[in-house]
């Protein structure tokens, strides 16, 4: 279940932001205690967020799948690292600012209606997400348009994911070949940089103390959500293991969403 040492106190909880791949599922396969770990939040009218370094789909894409599991989700309420890119990239670079971007569709398609023109030669920033087509072509021009002085923006660091077929590369991947071919580090969008989690708790409303991040990467989901002030729910259905936690230590430890499930239920029905 959970460990000994557990020092999360789900009384204090009024918002959940919830982690995808990993933890609510992996790939195709739906993990234990969904939905009904969200049909017992909104019972309780505690809102909840999802928040995912996944880049390669978009938040309408996102919300449709939610609806399919029966959980209901509005568009504010899922963050993806292409989400805070495109905001992120908005603040500080104009539309018509020339880009190049290694990343699926949907991230392509967020960034150029956000008005910015894909141009490999001519590029300003290169932005870097999950991109599973990627080649040594697309490599190679954005390695040369970063080496030519391009600000190099990556949606998040995850050198990793989860798939039901085991653990694939992730962005950081492709990140760490344009690190080692330019000596230049990306900015990164995604969990754990406090970018993620600003967005998110600004849309929740909650303060950072009485917000739970549920999440099943300790470098990621339960580091950048401690240094946020939020509390943390390592879920053992991804990648982090209970023999991975060291420095970074969660609040509490589940073996699934379903034994987050009992344990919530528990505490609610004794308020």
């Amino acid at each position: 279940m959970h460990s000994a040492n557990d020092s999360l106190n789900l009384n204090e909880i009024r918002a959940a932001i919830f982690d995808m791949d990993g933890v609510i599922w992996r790939g195709t396969e739906i993990l234990p205690g969904v939905p009904d770990l969200f049909l017992l939040l909104q019972k309780h009218k505690i809102p909840y967020a999802m928040a995912t370094n996944n880049s390669s789909r978009n938040v309408a894409e996102y919300v449709t799948r939610f609806e399919g599991l029966g959980i209901p989700i509005t568009d504010q309420l899922v963050i993806n690292s292409g989400a805070v890119t495109a905001e992120i990239m908005l603040t500080k670079y104009p539309a018509g600012t020339p880009i190049y971007v290694i990343g699926s569709d949907s991230l392509v398609q967020l960034l150029t209606s956000s008005g910015y023109v894909i141009d490999p030669e001519q590029a300003s920033v290169v932005v870097v997400g999950l991109d599973v087509s990627v080649t040594y072509d697309k490599l190679r021009i954005a390695g040369q348009r970063i080496l030519a002085g391009a600000d190099f923006i990556g949606t998040n660091g995850d050198v990793s994911i989860p798939t039901p077929q085991g653990t694939a590369p992730g962005a950081g991947s492709i990140l760490a070949a344009l690190v080692a071919m330019t000596g230049k580090q990306p900015r990164l969008m995604g969990k754990p940089e406090p970018i993620m989690f600003e967005v998110v708790l600004e849309r929740l409303g909650t303060p950072p103390p009485q917000t739970l991040m549920i999440g099943d990467r300790l470098d990621t989901d339960i580091d950048g959500a401690r240094l946020a002030g939020l509390r943390t729910a390592l879920i053992l259905t991804g990648v982090s293991t209970r023999a991975d936690i060291g420095a970074i230590a969660p609040d509490g430890i589940y073996d699934d969403l379903a034994a987050l499930l009992v344990e919530w239920q528990q505490v609610l029905a004794s308020e």
